[in-house]
């Protein structure tokens, strides 16, 4: 058995595709897990809504009271409007 360079042997562009192709196999590999994980797990944004989920009026209502933007008072008229029935009085 001869243990040399010589013809025959494995030279250096052979080394380098498999270097390339160990790069590209994990590549894949890495593609695959975070497209999947990805498809299992849709984005969400801040709000937790979806991407691309149309916000309503209720919830930006919400958004508002939770922000401190508008009081109890106002949040519980706004949302009795959009709900079709009108709060009356201060109660």
């Amino acid at each position: 058995m001869m243990w040399y360079w010589g013809n025959g042997g494995l030279h250096w562009w052979g080394w380098m595709l498999g270097v390339a192709g160990t790069i590209v196999f994990w590549g894949v590999v890495i593609w695959l897990v975070v497209n999947i994980v990805r498809w299992g797990f849709p984005s969400r944004s801040l709000d937790g809504r979806s991407v691309g989920e149309a916000e309503t009026p209720e919830s930006i209502l919400r958004r508002r009271f939770a922000a401190g933007e508008i009081d109890e008072d106002e949040f519980h008229r706004r949302l009795g409007v959009l709900r079709g029935h009108e709060r009356t009085g201060a109660g």
